[in-house]
């Protein structure tokens, strides 16, 4: 575990290092091929100096009395879109791993829902997400109020959901034909053989999956802020911000930074996850 934080914090610095270096070396106005712009620019509008953003962080939102510290702001936005793409990842793999179960055990489900499955992927977020905000206001169960950060959760589910059934999917067939003949032969149920064998041999699978879901539910979630127009998350920040990108470019980079550290936090969540089920995953041969 240390060694890979301690990976994951030179790939930080090597980051921090080659922005500084292009900045340096690049033209402003970026590199131009046939009047074509294939690299960035570079000025400080484009790209401020990492402690030129270091330092706006500190500083105050806005120059109102008791603006809070920009950095306090962003940490609140990403804590609610870290609990909303929660919520989505959840869902995502409760219906994930249903879908593959069901798929599983009917090679008919399979064959029907699969490709059902990943053309569900080539649907574009920004189209979908009014939609399903429009549909949850419409659902009428007693008292029940539909918010619009379920109508988020739900965007960022659908988007998880996707790699969680298809590994779990790979991973429930894995097991050795050898060992379901055994199972078979002492007369054990499907119920039994899919909890005793099948989820334990899915875990190696499964588990790069829900990393995966993680990361697919946070963008899910940044993406359906922006498209509902959610306030209070780190997506609608992102876009308010850039409104005003010229006048304080420094401001605009630390909601993507925000963004960036949910996703972290949600993929050091999953390999959490995965130290806990570490006896289930089988270990290669060489």
């Amino acid at each position: 575990m240390r060694r890979q934080v301690l990976l994951g914090a030179a790939g930080v610095v090597v980051l921090g290092l080659a922005w500084e270096t292009y900045k340096a070396l690049a033209p402003d106005d970026g590199v131009v091929v046939a009047g074509v712009t294939v690299l960035p620019r570079s000025n400080d509008v484009a790209m401020p100096h990492l402690w030129d953003m270091v330092a706006r962080a500190l500083e105050p939102v806005t120059a109102a009395d008791g603006a809070p510290p920009l950095w306090f702001a962003v940490a609140q936005a990403a804590l609610f879109t870290l609990g909303v793409a929660a919520v989505g990842w959840l869902l995502g793999v409760v219906v994930g791993l249903a879908t593959a179960t069901l798929m599983q055990r009917f090679r008919t489900a399979e064959a029907a829902l699969l490709p059902w499955v990943v053309l569900s992927q080539t649907v574009p977020l920004i189209a979908l997400a009014p939609l399903v905000r429009r549909w949850g206001s419409q659902l009428e169960i007693g008292g029940f109020d539909w918010q619009d950060w379920m109508s988020v959760a739900v965007i960022a589910s659908y988007l998880a959901f996707f790699p969680v059934s298809v590994g779990a999917l790979r991973g429930l067939s894995s097991p050795d034909a050898v060992h379901l003949d055994l199972l078979r032969s002492y007369g054990v149920g499907w119920w039994r053989t899919y909890r005793t064998l099948r989820l334990p041999a899915a875990v190696g699978h499964l588990l790069p999956a829900l990393r995966l879901a993680a990361a697919s539910a946070v963008v899910g979630a940044v993406v359906a802020e922006v498209s509902i127009g959610l306030r209070g998350g780190i997506g609608r920040m992102i876009v308010e911000f850039g409104a005003s990108a010229s006048a304080d470019p420094a401001k605009q980079w630390s909601p993507i930074a925000g963004a960036v550290a949910v996703g972290l936090v949600a993929a050091g969540a999953c390999a959490l996850i995965g130290r806990l089920l570490d006896r289930y995953r089988v270990p290669e041969a060489s």
